[in-house]
């Protein structure tokens, strides 16, 4: 029976590896520039080119599989069932890479919104 992913969480791969060595590298060249002597110059230059690059940041609550029959049997006001249960941290994805997890939590200053508090940061793996 074919089944599809509603909500895939995202899976290491060799695109992955590429990034862990340019974040890897990314760091090590902007150690060096603190490191000059002009740094105090250069390093707010740097930092702001740095800090506008936008990147796509998802809260993963879960995932389920079901059958393509099923999937497309669903219309307003269906359930799909997560693999996560209430209470259970949500994870954190930037750019397709797992980042931290968090939980789930209601804005205090707009109570109608909800976000993520974090409690773990996954630290980067550094490619061989």
């Amino acid at each position: 029976m074919a089944k599809t992913k509603v909500e895939a969480e995202p899976e290491a791969d060799q695109p992955d590896e590429q990034l862990d060595r340019a974040i890897e590298e990314l760091r090590g060249v902007l150690r060096e520039e603190e490191n000059r002597p002009d740094a105090a110059l250069q390093a707010g230059a740097n930092s702001s080119i740095i800090m506008t690059i936008p990147v796509d940041v998802q809260i993963i609550l879960g995932s389920t599989e079901m059958p393509v029959s099923e999937l497309m049997a669903l219309q307003k006001g269906s359930t799909v069932a997560l693999n996560r249960r209430i209470g259970e941290p949500v994870d954190v994805v930037v750019n397709g890479r797992r980042i931290a997890r968090g939980e789930i939590t209601v804005l205090e200053h707009d109570p109608s919104r909800f976000g993520i508090r974090l409690t773990e940061i996954i630290a980067a793996t550094k490619s061989a």
